[in-house]
């Protein structure tokens, strides 16, 4: 079959939505390291949606590790499909990348970083990605920073590459890119400052003092479904436009990208990015509100039998327990974001779960409990304490997990969390649960309003009585 390519775009069916920009008018102003399905599903696509009015704005894409998708890309023309998924799909062609680079074209990339084109570089690398310990900070001993402390100019991590970049444009009389992550870490600009100037203090004090003095590392938040692009899907892009895309991907309609203003930055709130000095209170409200009813949502779908995020939504009595769980209960914990319109954005959030393209497992959100559910419902239970509010309805949820860790134990199943062992032994015992101070912050696990609401929802879920739960 054909490969997609700018020659190819005259023969795409009528119903694909082309470029709405001349593609050979594209130069490069961004540098992207990490160019996986979440960034050419996300960013690159509001990227593209810039280059409309601005074309100085394409993207470099940069692979340091694997050749896949750059050599797709390169092989197109830098072209490929975003489809939507939703209640009325639709096929979009993005021609946001003007320039790829893959590995070992290390020579390439220096040149490209000090390009003074280049304003912003970006990262999508997910959080290990940065080479960071479980304080947050540069782990001086990851096998990758350790090669880069040794061969600066040969770099091998992400974080090496963004301060070998930033040292030649010093030492030119260069301006410096802003430096955007665009991974879900909390205060993710501020930790990528910490990191980079770390690593070039090893190298050269005043490189550090320059970093942290002159570089711009907005915080930024981002959110879109992007399922993985396997042959199944790449198969069906295929069919639908007439021309084989291997570089395809796929997301929910809805996509969000929360960024701090920086100066230099291109006009992203004409193409829907939002701006705001506040990124952490968006982040906050993406971590209660989203990520605490998507737990919600799964550990009481699973006792009730539903397999999926759209079949739990299309149960009458628990897509009702969720939507007040919402707006009820998790709401009032958010402190007001100038605006922010939360109960909007919580009607959303559950919109999305109703989309009947998206397939998200129950059973894979119920991973890692111990890890999230302390940020995305633990918290918000303590300050609901705290003012006084009921908690009846946000202890469901914990008791509902409980009860999932005592059915996979029952059955010999294996528990997907890094506490599997501990958890396992601990939740045939509520007492022993509620000493685990790796989840359970002591102002929950000792308040009685919490420990009668939990004990009362435990019971239910373990006598299959769900409609008392529901009904909270």
């Amino acid at each position: 079959m054909t490969p997609l390519s700018p020659a190819s775009l005259a023969s795409l069916p009528a119903a694909v939505r082309r470029p709405g920009h001349d593609i050979a008018s594209v130069t490069t102003g961004i540098v992207h390291f990490g160019p996986g399905a979440f960034h050419r599903a996300h960013q690159a696509a509001y990227v593209d949606a810039l280059l409309d009015s601005d074309p100085s704005w394409g993207i470099a894409a940069v692979s340091l590790r694997t050749p896949g998708t750059v050599d797709a890309l390169k092989a197109q023309g830098g072209l490929y499909t975003l489809a939507v998924l939703d209640r009325e799909p639709e096929n979009r062609i993005i021609a946001a990348h003007s320039d790829a680079i893959g590995p070992g074209e290390g020579a390439r990339l220096r040149t490209v970083l000090a390009d003074p084109r280049i304003r912003i570089a970006s990262s999508t690398v997910t959080e290990k990605g940065y080479c960071l310990g479980g304080d947050g900070a540069l782990d001086l001993g990851h096998p990758d920073i350790v090669h880069d402390l040794a061969r600066p100019a040969e770099p091998r991590s992400v974080i090496g590459w963004i301060v070998a970049g930033l040292d030649d444009r010093r030492a030119a009389g260069t301006a410096p890119f802003a430096m955007l992550c665009c991974d879900n870490m909390t205060g993710n600009g501020g930790k990528l400052r910490a990191a980079c100037a770390t690593l070039a203090r090893h190298y050269d004090p005043g490189l550090a003092d320059w970093i942290e003095g002159e570089v711009a590392f907005p915080d930024s938040m981002v959110d879109s479904i992007t399922p993985a692009s396997d042959e199944a899907f790449l198969a069906k892009v295929a069919a639908d436009i007439g021309v084989a895309d291997r570089a395809a991907v796929q997301r929910e309609r809805f996509s969000q990208w929360v960024l701090q203003p920086f100066a230099g930055a291109p006009d992203l709130a004409s193409v829907g990015v939002t701006l705001t000095s506040d990124v952490r209170g968006y982040e906050r409200a993406k971590l209660r509100v989203l990520n605490g009813t998507h737990s919600s949502l799964a550990y009481i779908g699973l006792a009730l039998g539903h397999e999926t995020v759209f079949e739990g939504m299309s149960d009458p009595a628990l897509a009702a327990f969720i939507t007040r769980l919402a707006h009820d209960d998790i709401l009032p914990s958010l402190p007001a974001i100038q605006g922010f319109d939360a109960p909007g954005y919580a009607d959303a959030v559950l919109n999305r779960y109703r989309n009947p393209a998206i397939r998200h497992l129950l059973s894979q959100i119920a991973w890692d409990g111990s890890q999230k559910l302390p940020y995305r419902l633990l918290d918000t239970i303590g300050e609901a304490l705290e003012a006084g509010r009921p908690v009846d309805r946000l202890a469901a949820p914990i008791a509902a997990w409980i009860a999932f860790l005592r059915r996979k134990t029952a059955a010999g199943e294996t528990i997907t969390d890094p506490l599997a062992d501990t958890l396992s032994a601990a939740s045939g015992n509520l007492d022993a649960m509620l000493a685990l101070r790796q989840v359970f912050p002591a102002r929950v696990a000792e308040d009685p309003r919490f420990r009668d609401a939990l004990s009362r929802a435990l019971a239910a879920f373990e006598s299959g009585d769900l409609q008392a739960v529901l009904v909270i």
